[in-house]
């Protein structure tokens, strides 16, 4: 996944230095060569279409810091929010933060400036952040779907430990580095000179190791599998499987309470799933019609690819919205915040359900008499 697409026009062995550096200007400008660069090719130039931009960004930016530094507060802050699904809620707001304060400023200056002004560390790591976000975020979605699966299916009553769950996480940060490192191994920051129109531009972009863009191609389209439609087809499977248990599901009328949260808890859970799916599959479909040189012979190109990347941006905050609209506890948890008052005693337990290692430890009088909220 390029995070800059329009910035990384394909390289070849033979071009010179000013014809790469016209090539990066032209794609800039929405051009393949047909036209000189100039401002009138370029729409993002318009001072109608920067407000625009800089006030969506601004926007995605602020909710998310907000929402997903909220959920994190409430886990932290709260025992009976300390439970393993609620970890895992937490691991995808930390990787929603990354591309909040890490990403996406960046890509709004470097969107409306047509020129990476930050050097060339932050070349390597900006693209890699991003990317280890989203990894991050689609594994962290699956564990969540494969726990569940797991323990309502097969009617498991021992859930995965605390212990158990930061193991997993950690796993899934380490093999989502090393799936997005490509991007900052495979990319180079240079100052190009452009003597016919005495212009001299920085430029952050890819540079494969064959020199042509063929590497990218196949690095895009394996990401497209292994971000996007296996996992997503892994999650749909688990949750399909879930909900047909829990419809079919003739139990004792005093657990009927506890199927009713489980149902509550997976549709939730589900709809985070699918909104992530629906917000990154434009982009999707617009980086896999680059690298095989679809629409980059498409004027407004570049605007198209910055619409279609703050829709993906859009995931960054959807969750806290989802989370506050369909769970009491992370609904009540927020309001509590924002009216600046302290009580614990409105997060009652309100998720799928309490294993017997929990109901022994509330027993026992452990864990301060109070069982976590399985969400």
């Amino acid at each position: 996944m390029q995070l800059f697409h329009w910035m990384s026009p394909p390289e070849t062995s033979n071009s010179t230095s000013e014809d790469k550096a016209l090539e990066a200007m032209t794609l800039l400008n929405g051009t393949m060569g047909f036209y000189p660069p100039s401002f009138h090719t370029d729409i993002t130039k318009h001072i109608g279409v920067q407000i625009t931009l800089i006030m969506a960004y601004s926007l995605i930016i602020l909710l998310g810091l907000l929402g997903n530094s909220l959920v994190i507060y409430m886990i932290i802050r709260y025992r009976t929010m300390r439970t393993v699904t609620n970890f895992f809620i937490a691991n995808l707001a930390l990787a929603d933060l990354l591309v909040d304060t890490f990403c996406l400023p960046f890509t709004l200056v470097y969107t409306l400036l047509d020129e990476w002004k930050f050097g060339a560390v932050l070349c390597h790591m900006v693209p890699f952040a991003q990317a280890l976000s989203v990894h991050v975020s689609i594994l962290t979605l699956t564990v969540i779907a494969l726990e569940r699966y797991r323990c309502i299916i097969f009617h498991l009553g021992r859930r995965l430990t605390w212990h158990s769950s930061f193991l997993i996480m950690a796993l899934t940060w380490t093999m989502s580095a090393v799936l997005a490192a490509p991007l900052a191994i495979f990319r180079e920051y240079r100052l190009e000179e452009i003597p016919s129109i005495n212009l001299r531009i920085s430029v952050c972009s890819e540079r494969w190791p064959d020199g042509t863009s063929r590497d990218g191609i196949i690095y895009s389209l394996s990401m497209l599998l292994l971000q996007y439609i296996i996992p997503l087809a892994i999650i749909s499977y688990a949750y399909i499987c879930i909900w047909v248990k829990l419809k079919n599901h003739i139990s004792p009328s005093t657990r009927n309470d506890s199927i009713n949260r489980r149902k509550k808890t997976t549709k939730m859970l589900a709809l985070v799933v699918l909104v992530f799916a629906i917000c990154w599959l434009p982009f999707h479909v617009i980086q896999l019609a680059s690298d095989l040189d679809l629409v980059l012979r498409l004027n407004e190109y570049k605007l198209i690819y910055t619409v279609f990347h703050i829709v993906a941006m859009c995931s960054t905050f959807t969750n806290p919205l989802l989370y506050g609209w369909m769970n009491k506890n992370y609904r009540n948890g927020f309001l509590m915040v924002f009216r600046c008052e302290d009580k614990p005693d409105s997060l009652h337990p309100d998720g799928s359900f309490r294993t017997r290692s929990v109901r022994r430890l509330t027993l026992n009088g452990r864990n301060g008499g109070h069982p976590p909220t399985a969400v």
